[in-house]
């Protein structure tokens, strides 16, 4: 996988991946293209609207997309 199909983000950081507006809103809480998840530690969630996938590992959500 390329450097261009992740992103890798802290709380309270956003940025983009691809055309794709991502962010992680407060710990435990991300948004892809306007889509809200909560999302515990260890814990990988699929943002459905932007085929998205994020995986949380602490404080680090890892954003990439869903093959």
């Amino acid at each position: 996988m390329s450097e261009q199909d992740t992103l890798t983000l802290k709380p309270a950081q956003h940025d983009k991946l691809g055309i794709v507006h991502c962010g992680v809103t407060r710990p435990g809480v991300v948004a892809c293209a306007g889509e809200l998840k909560d999302i515990e530690d260890g814990e990988e969630v699929r943002i459905d609207r932007a085929g998205i996938q994020v995986k949380r590992s602490g404080d680090e959500y890892t954003f990439s997309r869903a093959h």
